[in-house]
């Protein structure tokens, strides 16, 4: 099996060799390494496929340029994929990570999420880590022996471990992944990757839509650093062209940073094997203090002019509407949802089968769903 992974991996980077292996026992077609097995069955599972009609922060219909789930998660592979090579940790766990964290996420995004837990508030309320969990280890239907995708350990522990500002406390049992220590140096990498893809990202869409203004991201000192950089490199090129060549700067020195940052901390450590790194108690991978305090400026600017725009808030609100209006009809007529949904009810629960459902749904089905259920003249 190490034979057909990468030569140079470090010491304490992951091997398939090393597995904790899948929880439910396969014989397989070929001999590709665990992690790049679970890579190529987060691609063609159906919820992978679905990120491409679920919101980043700009509404499917809103636009043909802005980013969705789909996107953001090759992003975040992209970035975490870089940073795994330049470390030499193993490149196929990390992207496997990357491409499967944000599964179980709900349609009209945080707004989704948001009333859905809300909904679920007495029933195991709703996460979209943990959801993304949930559709690896159960929801996917793709195999005739096991639910779900059965992925090694390594991949689902770091769909459990993964977090952002964004995420509540964890709600459900999750013992089996040691909640006490920090996943592997890969899973550690996701963190950052999706912090670094989100930000640069949403400048790009602040931009694009007129939300964000480029004078008002000029009192941001990071961004400030890249764009006056670019400025006078190419001081007769395009706007777009000037914004596009800052945020792959920016994109860049933080990738950079977090690189020698971590290096340092191996080092600094003595992190020799795997477990050297998870006996640490806390993540390796981060940002130097400095870049940490600038990137956390820049969070708090999007937060305040992007996310929290009159525009944005409008969209917000009518995505709870919808979530929660159609919760709520499914949950008093659950003959409504399709069989095969409320077969599942005895053992799940109607709530948590409605959950599933409703977090499943794209931004345009649950959009059709609502025009079906009470728009008088629209089809069943």
């Amino acid at each position: 099996m190490t034979d057909y992974e990468r030569p140079d991996l470090a010491s304490y980077a992951s091997r398939s060799c090393d597995s904790r292996g899948r929880r439910y026992p396969e014989e397989f077609k070929d001999d590709r390494p665990h992690f790049e097995r679970d890579r190529d069955r987060i691609i063609h599972c159906a919820a992978f496929r679905r990120l491409e009609y679920k919101t980043q922060v700009f509404v499917n219909h809103e636009g043909d340029y802005y980013r969705t789930r789909l996107t953001h998660s090759l992003e975040v592979a992209q970035i975490a994929r870089g940073i795994a090579r330049k470390l030499r940790l193993n490149e196929e766990l990390t992207e496997a990570i990357s491409l499967g964290h944000d599964l179980g996420h709900t349609p009209f995004g945080h707004a989704g999420e948001d009333a859905l837990n809300r909904l679920m508030a007495e029933h195991g309320g709703f996460e979209h880590n943990l959801q993304s969990l949930r559709v690896v280890e159960k929801l996917e239907e793709r195999y005739p022996g096991f639910p779900g995708l059965n992925l090694t350990w390594e991949t689902r522990e770091g769909l459990a471990k993964h977090s952002s500002f964004h995420d509540s406390a964890h709600t459900v049992d999750l013992s089996e992944y040691g909640l006490q220590s920090p996943p592997s140096l890969e899973a550690q990498i996701i963190n950052l990757a999706d912090e670094i893809a989100y930000n640069n990202h949403d400048i790009d869409d602040g931009l694009e839509s007129g939300l964000v203004s480029l004078e008002e991201l000029m009192e941001v000192p990071l961004w400030q650093r890249v764009y006056r950089e670019v400025e006078r490199k190419h001081p007769s090129a395009s706007s777009t062209a000037k914004k596009s060549s800052a945020i792959s700067a920016l994109i860049g020195l933080l990738i950079q940073d977090v690189v020698m940052q971590t290096s340092e901390s191996i080092k600094e450590h003595d992190i020799e094997s795997p477990d050297d790194a998870r006996e640490r108690g806390k993540p390796l991978l981060a940002f130097s203090a400095q870049i940490r305090e600038q990137n956390e400026t820049l969070k708090d600017f999007l937060w305040h002019n992007l996310y929290r725009h009159h525009r944005v808030e409008r969209m917000r609100m009518k995505a709870e509407r919808y979530i929660t209006i159609l919760f709520q009809t499914y949950a008093e007529n659950p003959a409504l949802l399709p069989k095969k949904y409320q077969s599942k009810m005895d053992e799940e629960g109607k709530e948590r089968v409605i959950c599933d459902f409703i977090g499943g749904m794209t931004d345009r089905y649950a959009l059709e769903e609502y025009r079906k259920l009470f728009e008088p003249f629209e089809r069943v």
